[in-house]
């Protein structure tokens, strides 16, 4: 007895390719029209025969379509921190000196290139933020620029009455701190790690606890370039930090053991969503000591950088970690947005925060309406 397939090519050679061979046949008088004719017949016998294809071409096409929505979607994380500034004299403190950085409105918005266009990045409302975080556990791991990005986050999830509470104890020098807000359930918690070492013993610390935060956002370098000043170093430090991070990703599947040694089910193990905080622009003639401006050189700067880059740590050069751009940011906010000329407005760290909640969107596959990763 003849098969699926074997009736559904019978039935294409009765249906389709006796008439439309002869049509073709007709038409080979003229070479455009032949070729025109056998096209429309290829693809014909192709319509017709699709629903007869075994399953696993099926497979071949939706693991196509799959790729290429992967593709569209690094490219959109990869365009997180491409945004445009417009910093300009602030109109509503006239009382403001001209030459300090308070007196300007900085404002800041995502390219409208094509490119970044598609991705419809937007700024997130506090609702839309505490829906998007809601139950999870947040770690920031760094020194004061991580600590600058924890309070952005928290302005915006928190009011303003809850937020003066906040920045009392989130501000004392070289602390920890926490926080647990109820009203969504998340969990953030401040680690004071200056040191690329200091963040290397926390991912040891979290493979050994198996305690996997959701949210895992560190960045490192501007108290080795003072307090060590050596690229170097601070290149073989990042390649030991990017191997603990690498090792400490959990496996995806955890096998429980029963009292009695047996094996007992399995459970689901997310990995972290993992950011790293680049380091800001540095405005050598800007900073406060004389040790900084020595040591904090723009040589010296982007001898850092290119250590970043070459450690393999960020997304961009394999690595695990998505690059929060805070360099880019500084950058293009430029000399108004910063008084020290390493400490930036409020601004620069609000971007990345969006940065970071619009590529966990993306990460987690959802849209803003959607409450949890």
């Amino acid at each position: 007895m003849l098969g699926a397939v074997q009736w559904g090519v019978l039935a294409a050679i009765v249906v389709l390719l006796v008439p439309m061979g002869m049509a073709g046949w007709h038409l080979s008088r003229n070479k455009m029209l032949f070729f025109s004719g056998a096209l429309f017949i290829t693809l014909a016998v192709c319509v017709h025969l699709t629903p007869y294809f075994p399953s696993s071409v099926y497979d071949f096409v939706s693991s196509v379509q799959s790729v290429v929505v992967f593709d569209n979607r690094d490219s959109c994380i990869d365009s997180v921190n491409d945004m445009l500034w417009d910093v300009k004299p602030s109109s509503t403190d006239p009382s403001s000196s001209s030459s300090s950085f308070t007196a300007y409105d900085k404002k800041w918005s995502w390219s409208k290139s094509g490119k970044v266009s598609v991705c419809e990045f937007q700024k997130l409302s506090r609702s839309d933020a505490s829906d998007l975080l809601n139950g999870s556990w947040v770690v920031v791991a760094g020194d004061s620029q991580a600590r600058l990005i924890t309070q952005s986050l928290l302005n915006l999830v928190l009011d303003s009455k809850k937020m003066e509470s906040v920045k009392e104890d989130l501000f004392k020098r070289h602390s920890d701190y926490e926080v647990f807000v109820d009203e969504f359930g998340m969990k953030l918690d401040y680690i004071w790690a200056p040191y690329e070492s200091n963040l290397t013993d926390l991912m040891i610390g979290i493979k050994h606890n198996r305690s996997y935060p959701d949210v895992l956002v560190m960045g490192s370098g501007l108290w080795h370039m003072v307090h060590v000043n050596n690229a170097s170093d601070y290149g073989v430090s990042l390649q030991l930090l990017r191997s603990s991070v690498v090792s400490m990703l959990p496996l995806l599947t955890e096998l429980g053991t029963g009292t009695d040694g047996s094996v007992e089910g399995s459970a689901t193990i997310r990995s972290p969503h993992l950011f790293w905080l680049g380091m800001p622009m540095l405005i050598n003639g800007m900073l406060n000591t004389d040790e900084k401006r020595e040591k904090m050189s723009d040589e010296v700067w982007h001898a850092y950088n290119r250590a970043l880059r070459d450690s393999q740590l960020l997304r961009n050069s394999g690595g695990p970690l998505l690059l929060l751009d805070i360099q880019s940011l500084t950058w293009n906010c430029g000399p108004h947005c910063t008084a020290d000329g390493m400490h930036y407005d409020a601004a620069v760290y609000d971007a990345a925060v969006h940065a970071m909640l619009n590529a966990l969107l993306i990460q987690s596959h959802q849209k803003i309406s959607e409450t949890k990763f």
